[in-house]
């Protein structure tokens, strides 16, 4: 047994890297390490490609729940299907890992990380990462270079590599960054308001400690790697073919890139491509035209491709006309859904989305079982990608990974700016059903569910909108694209998300299909997407520039008031009997903190003034010097226990029962009399003297 292990210090913190011990069988296998976080990330390459018109990799992250020695809720007590933690980590994996390999390779990749042990400091995610950059680097699989990823804060105006887990919950800046050597690949995190100098400085310590895991990857690679196999040239299309398609088919490719409208245009390259086949194939029989159908489609992908990146280059003019920096025409609407908190819908170009707002309570909140502990989510976002949207009949399946991908990171935009849960303590559901998709929904979510929370009347700290930007680079040369459409995200180099209010950035997401992008390139990308997102907020203000005073008729009212943690119990009752029977008698939602704080929420404030009154009654306590009605409960030779109010009674001593001598309890009182009382002393352990003498008094009796 050959083990290699390699570490490299990060952060301030040691990340190891071993192979040849565990999952021997697989093409690459890896144990990666920090603190107590351990993962081993497995690597198969198929030994044979497999017919497809793209690159079969698959990236499975899988936490367990033994390795933070919890047991799995629910009836089965297994892990199930990919949650949403696993489902973003797996798209983390994929995304920088899958340009590093030939274009042209076709043979299957399977990537696989599974959580071996958890330490609830130490997060796993770019653990992953960088453990399946090296799992496929010692293989066979063609990976041109490794990668690597690390995560950068900002804590108290500090940047740090690869926090702990307190420090990311302080941390106003969150980005997980990976890269080659030498270049930015990928970018996801968020931020709160953050400058665009401050993402540039996150880039380039991230670059720097990149390169150091690199370099320890690689020497693991050097003594423990086995020979790569060898993907050959990239597959050439006849040279016959592709002269005959430029020849025959520039102009008509020209004019039809040029068509406005996504399925015009579409329809238009589709005709001008039948026309060059058919001049092509003219005189051939059914067989051997046949034979050069796949031919001719590859031919004309790279000259359509072609052409449109010269024009974007050379005449700074997209496939719809615009100049590079341009915007598409923005439109919106407000307050369509009638019954619903809020509603908006925004459309921008051929992308449009309609969102609804739900407000509700605590008990609605999104309960999670992650790995450092259990938590309520209480902002949610479902992004829904129906297939009418791009013109498709399809059948409708659950989530994809996209769309799971895509409404976390507009849950995330919005994050930054909605209000504390002492000011507005409501939960928070937007639901985003994309209507039209010609590039860039989830960006049109994140302006359609900014307008739909203010026509909610919910106080957000300042509008967020989002904007997509695209990249054409031919050598030195390049055009970044603002607003991208559907074509130039096919056939252009970049997909870079970025959201914000006009203070800052609020969420950033990028993925690059070339060999990663430099400084220079980012700092105009980020500039350009900074006045891209200014003018798309102007856009906004419109329509709607602030939350409304007032929320929906139809949404809850949540009143918030407060008792004494020691009192909970009571309101709570005997296994709930209280608090479900103040719920059903006022038809309301009670929800009860640990801490004393009590919501009460209803559409109808009579309903909620109502259950607050009963709450107060079985909550109140006896104040020295009140004067209450109560009703005697028990005779005792020594006087008479009197309840002022539900739960809570008193003593009146013989000698408080009148200004006479009293030589029996009775001769005053009878169990069920009603008698006014003043409260004389409430000792530590809580028992209530009574006085029936000293109310009389105040009566002038």
């Amino acid at each position: 047994m050959n083990i290699v292990t390699r570490s490299v210090d990060v952060g301030g913190k040691t990340i190891s890297f071993e192979t040849g011990k565990l999952a021997k069988q697989a093409s690459g296998a890896i144990v990666v390490r920090c603190g107590d976080s351990m993962l081993l990330v497995s690597a198969v390459c198929a030994p044979s490609d497999r017919p497809a018109d793209f690159f079969p990799l698959t990236v499975d992250y899988q936490d367990r729940n033994g390795a933070n020695g919890t047991i799995p809720g629910g009836f089965l007590k297994r892990e199930g299907r990919s949650s949403e933690r696993e489902t973003l980590i797996s798209r983390l994996i994929d995304r920088p890992i899958r340009p590093c390999f030939p274009k042209h390779f076709r043979n299957e990749v399977q990537v696989i990380a599974t959580v071996m042990s958890y330490d609830k400091e130490n997060e796993t995610d770019v653990l992953a990462l960088c453990g399946a950059s090296a799992a496929l680097h010692v293989s066979h699989a063609p990976m041109t270079q490794p990668v690597a990823g690390v995560r950068i804060c900002r804590v108290k105006g500090e940047l740090v590599v690869n926090p702990g887990f307190a420090q990311m919950q302080e941390a106003d800046i969150n980005l997980v960054i990976a890269g080659t050597r030498d270049a930015i690949i990928m970018v996801e995190g968020g931020a709160q308001e953050a400058s665009e100098a401050a993402m540039l400085d996150c880039f380039d310590l991230a670059q720097e400690n990149i390169r150091r895991i690199i370099d320890c990857i690689d020497e693991l690679r050097a003594e423990a790697g086995v020979e790569k196999s060898d993907p050959g040239p990239e597959p050439a299309v006849e040279p016959e073919i592709m002269t005959f398609v430029e020849k025959n088919g520039k102009k008509g490719a020209t004019a039809a890139l040029a068509t406005p409208g996504k399925h015009e245009r579409r329809d238009a390259l589709k005709a001008a491509r039948d026309a060059v086949f058919e001049k092509l194939t003219k005189g051939m029989s059914d067989e051997d035209a046949a034979a050069r159908n796949g031919p001719v489609s590859e031919a004309w992908e790279k000259l359509t491709k072609k052409l449109m990146r010269q024009q974007v280059i050379k005449d700074k003019k997209r496939l719809d006309g615009r100049a590079p920096s341009d915007i598409r025409g923005i439109w919106c609407e407000v307050g369509m859904a009638p019954r619903a908190h809020g509603s908006a819908v925004f459309t921008r170009g051929e992308t449009q989305a309609f969102v609804t707002i739900a407000l509700g309570t605590d008990t609605d909140a999104q309960r999670l079982e992650v790995p450092y502990g259990k938590e309520d989510r209480t902002w949610m976002l479902a992004y829904n990608f129906p297939p009418f949207c791009t013109g498709e009949a399809r059948p409708l399946r659950a989530p994809k990974r996209r769309e799971v991908g895509h409404g976390a990171l507009a849950r995330r935009a919005l994050e930054a700016v909605l209000p504390k849960k002492e000011q507005f303590p409501y939960v928070l559901r937007s639901t985003s059903e994309v209507l039209e998709s010609n590039g860039s929904s989830s960006m049109a979510t994140v302006c359609g569910s900014t307008l739909a929370l203010m026509d909610a009347g919910v106080p957000i700290k300042a509008p967020v909108a989002g904007i997509a930007m695209g990249l054409i680079k031919e050598g030195k040369d390049f055009a970044v694209l603002s607003d991208i459409l559907g074509d130039e995200d096919h056939l252009g180099d970049m997909d870079f998300k970025v959201t914000g209010t006009e203070n800052g950035i609020t969420a950033f997401q990028m993925d690059v299909k070339i060999q990663g992008i430099d400084r220079a390139v980012l700092t105009v990308a980020l500039e350009q997407a900074r006045q891209g997102r200014v003018h798309i907020l102007q856009e906004m203000a419109k329509t709607l520039a602030q939350p409304r005073a007032e929320m929906s008729p139809f949404a809850p009212r949540i009143t918030t008031i407060h008792i004494k943690p020691d009192k909970i119990r009571e309101v709570i009752g005997p296994g709930g009997k209280v608090i479900r029977s103040i719920q059903d008698t006022c038809e309301v939602k009670v929800n009860v903190d640990d801490s004393g704080r009590i919501d009460v929420a209803s559409s109808n404030q009579e309903n909620t003034d109502k259950a607050i009154a009963m709450i107060r009654e079985i909550t109140q306590e006896a104040e020295i010097g009140a004067l209450y009605v109560g009703v005697v409960k028990r005779i005792v030779d020594f006087g008479a226990f009197v309840e002022i109010f539900p739960g809570t009674d008193g003593l009146i001593h013989i000698s408080h029962l009148a200004h006479e001598r009293v030589d029996k309890v009775t001769d005053v009182l009878h169990e069920g009399d009603e008698v006014l009382v003043r409260v004389i002393d409430v000792d530590r352990s809580g028992k209530i003297r009574l006085s029936r003498k000293e109310a009389l008094d105040s009566l002038g009796a």
